[in-house]
């Protein structure tokens, strides 16, 4: 990284997931809290899921990636960050908005863990009618 570089950022958000994301030109290389996105990632569907935006724009061998994300689990992690990565490539290049809108990775999933209910076992269980 060279101090000319021009840096983009963009912050992504899943469930309760955080990912502050940056992008730089370079080789396609994707670090994920200091560590390489296929290792990052146990599964590699988590790693396609973070990497979907950059394949969707078409730069996902000229742009180098690193991610820092914290909280929830795996799953909302990959999620926050292609959210990061796809408002980071709005940012870089706002003739990709119509592109990354289509494919649906500038929306935030709204999905969150329903909360639980006073008087109940969980969000929606509840304890067991008895007649007598």
């Amino acid at each position: 990284m060279s101090a000319e570089q021009a840096i983009h950022p963009g912050t992504g958000r899943r469930k309760t997931s955080t990912a502050r994301v940056r992008l730089f030109e370079g080789t396609g290389k994707i670090v994920v809290n200091e560590r390489d996105i296929e290792s990052y990632f146990s599964h590699e569907n988590f790693a396609k899921q973070a990497c979907a935006p950059l394949l969707t724009a078409g730069l996902r061998d000229k742009i180098d990636v690193v991610a820092s994300v914290d909280g929830g689990g795996v799953s909302g992690q990959a999620g926050a960050v292609a959210h990061g990565i796809a408002r980071a490539l709005q940012k870089m290049n706002p003739e990709l908005r119509p592109a990354l809108k289509k494919a649906g990775h500038l929306k935030r999933d709204p999905r969150e863990k329903e909360r639980k209910k006073p008087g109940q076992p969980g969000a929606r269980k509840r304890y067991q009618f008895s007649k007598r």
